[in-house]
């Protein structure tokens, strides 16, 4: 079965950094997207960013686009998020997910078929 672990949130202050990982294990599919959604408080859970595994393509939410970035290290079947120029509305619990298929732009998070359990990330102003 797919599992994803979530690991590397914290406190930090605005302006600072954080990297969060997400280890994957029990893909047997050859076709797939790893994506990062968050849900802050009171919020909807929204999407973040995504990466086609196989190409290595990537896609960012607006609101990160500049600040963010996802990539992914196939040996080690980890997907990682850099996270610069924190902001306190970037505090949420950070979540990974795997969906079927290679269309890693898919905001809605019903197409997305695997979840990890989150990770904290609050910024402080």
């Amino acid at each position: 079965q797919v599992q994803l672990v979530e690991s590397g949130g914290g406190l930090v202050q605005a302006g600072g950094s954080l990297r969060l990982s997400c280890a994957a294990s029990g893909i047997t599919f050859s076709n797939y997207a790893v994506g990062w959604f968050r849900q802050g408080p009171g919020k909807e859970r929204e999407f973040v960013a995504g990466i086609a595994w196989s190409g290595g393509s990537t896609y960012y939410a607006d609101s990160v686009e500049g600040r963010f970035t996802i990539s992914r290290d196939r040996a080690k079947n980890t997907v990682y998020l850099q996270m610069n120029s924190l902001k306190a509305e970037d505090t949420a619990v950070y979540y990974c997910a795997v969906r079927l298929g290679t269309d890693y732009r898919e905001k809605r998070r019903q197409f997305w078929n695997y979840w990890g359990q989150g990770t904290q990330v609050t910024v402080s102003s």
